[in-house]
């Protein structure tokens, strides 16, 4: 029994849907730990889902989590990147009568819905975001605090290759996470350690927070080979959760390659002594 499975729920629910890097991973060596790409259900306790965040595959997961009725609630894409946005089509619950599912996501240099649309629109692919449902709208995603369906959530845009990425920090009735899926720490310098900048965003992102869900692509020792590829280390991600004295840490974004046994094994060779940590498992729930 994982430390996630002992918290006795409080206030915000996290459900993982989808919890895998760059494309899915389906095979019977990724069961455990899961093949769907990113996207992380936000519910408050007792309720059903009202806040996701990142649209990849995994984001057909969430339908059961809202029963037979439709979605009502707020989509935070943190970049644009597809295992982030593919799942988008595929979400019944967002087209279920009576859905209501406002979609904000970066968009610095035009209008979010034809931005969207640059990849997800034909010939690419045979619908654009115009015909998701009548109860879709999109928004633009800006630095700062806002308040997102009862959620206090702080927006800071983190280093990553390929486009504006945000990371996110949602905070509800005393319980507080931070959410950086996808982190290129390295884009700012070595660091102390050579494992990427402790920077000042991501610092402030998960301060004291009850759990980080951070981006763990890739191990130290792969790197400078992979480092093109715009993803943090387990390592980081540790320095990161000591360095911000975090309550949990959550290794999330596994590179596609990663099996079950990799995964477990990377975890098992770890040691923190400040902090929990585990890695993310495509249905885990955590309560805090």
């Amino acid at each position: 029994m994982g430390w996630y499975e002992r918290i006795v729920g409080r206030a915000v629910r996290l459900i993982f849907c989808g919890v895998r890097g760059s494309t899915p991973a389906p095979g019977a060596e990724f069961l455990r730990y899961g093949g769907h790409t990113s996207c992380v259900a936000v519910s408050k306790a007792g309720e059903a889902p009202c806040l996701i965040l990142d649209g990849g595959t995994g984001l057909r997961r969430v339908s059961p989590w809202c029963g037979d009725e439709p979605f009502r609630g707020t989509v935070l894409l943190s970049h644009l990147h597809w295992d982030h946005t593919h799942g988008l089509p595929f979400f019944d619950a967002g087209v279920r009568p009576g859905h209501r599912v406002t979609l904000l996501l970066p968009a610095p240099d035009g209008e979010p819905m034809e931005i969207l649309g640059r990849g997800l629109s034909p010939p690419h692919f045979p619908i654009g975001p115009e015909d998701l449902g009548e109860g879709w709208t999109f928004g633009r995603l800006a630095e700062g605090f806002h308040e997102i369906e009862g959620f206090r959530v702080l927006v800071r845009e983190i280093p990553h290759k390929g486009g504006q990425t945000f990371g996110f920090r949602v905070e509800h009735d005393g319980s507080s996470f931070a959410y950086l899926s996808d982190h290129a720490p390295l884009l700012l310098g070595p660091g102390a350690h050579g494992e990427g900048k402790l920077h000042e965003a991501a610092l402030e992102l998960a301060h004291g927070v009850d759990v980080l869900v951070h981006d763990a692509q890739y191990l130290g020792r792969e790197f400078p080979e992979v480092a093109f590829l715009g993803h943090a280390s387990v390592e980081y991600a540790c320095s990161l959760a000591e360095a911000a004295a975090v309550r949990s840490l959550v290794l999330f974004h596994h590179a596609p390659s990663r099996t079950d046994e990799e995964i477990t094994a990377m975890v098992d060779a770890l040691a923190p002594s400040t902090f929990d940590i585990c890695a993310a498992e495509e249905g885990m729930v955590i309560e805090l």
